[in-house]
């Protein structure tokens, strides 16, 4: 048993397909939502830094905080490696510490799931809004379990990338409504060039959400971060989403009040 999160260069080519759909949101959400220039961007769970070296290349001011070494070593060099400047740092999303705030925030693909029980959650939307300056806006994504979700859901992807060809199954081992816990297998399958093969096998646990039990966390912080927009996966600025049992792939877009 390992972890994958210390396999950061097989965590990485798995979503690295999405980057661009993602960034061009970013930059539409940038404008259609913030009452402010966006420049100085955090990102809490930065994981292997796709995003955040995508960013600073595009010229922002990006920080990104993660509580992997093995992640935030692959993105220095990732960094040093194309020449761009970002700051790394080791540390906690529910207890973030900086010394300036920002125009902007972002967590997509479930990170935020990674927080256990309401208090963490609570404790990291507000160590955002706390660093967010009024008017800036945060990006968080998400997976909501519909009512009638599918406790034996498994998830396949394969990937290639510098003479490695990478296959990944993701799989529901054990699934507690009640208790808003699912534990997830992820087992990973790499062949280098070389013909050697690497297999990896990681478990770890996911908090569960229905879209009342988001909407009821979201607005325990609607004081300081309102809901302005609401979308999916598919990352269509121009698609609004309703906040309903349909709602399973949620991207919400905060601003600080």
């Amino acid at each position: 048993m390992a972890n994958w999160y210390d396999h950061p260069q097989y965590f990485d080519m798995v979503f690295r397909d999405e980057t661009p759909a993602e960034i061009n949101f970013f930059q539409q959400a940038f404008k259609q939502y913030a009452t402010r220039p966006i420049q100085s961007l955090l990102e809490p769970g930065c994981g292997s830094g796709r995003l955040v070296a995508e960013l600073a290349g595009m010229g922002y001011e990006v920080t990104g905080l993660d509580n992997s070494q093995p992640m935030l070593s692959y993105l220095a060099r990732r960094l040093r490696r194309r020449g761009l400047n970002a700051n790394l740092v080791l540390g906690d999303m529910t207890a973030m510490s900086f010394p300036k705030l920002f125009d902007g925030a972002f967590c997509t693909f479930n990170t935020f799931r990674h927080l256990l029980s309401d208090k963490a959650a609570v404790k990291h939307l507000k160590s955002i809004a706390n660093h967010l300056q009024s008017g800036g806006i945060y990006i968080l994504g998400f997976h909501i379990i519909p009512l009638d979700a599918d406790t034996d859901c498994i998830e396949r992807w394969r990937a290639s990338h510098g003479g490695t060809d990478v296959s990944v199954t993701l799989k529901v081992i054990d699934f507690q409504r009640r208790k808003r816990q699912e534990q997830l297998r992820v087992s990973i399958k790499a062949t280098k060039r070389s013909g050697k093969i690497e297999r990896i096998r990681s478990e770890f646990p996911l908090r569960l959400y229905t879209h009342v039990q988001a909407r009821n966390l979201l607005e325990s912080v609607a004081d300081q971060l309102e809901i302005v927009g609401i979308h999916d996966f598919d990352y269509d600025i121009q698609e609004q989403r309703e906040f309903d049992d349909d709602l399973t792939d949620a991207v919400f877009v905060l601003r600080k009040r």
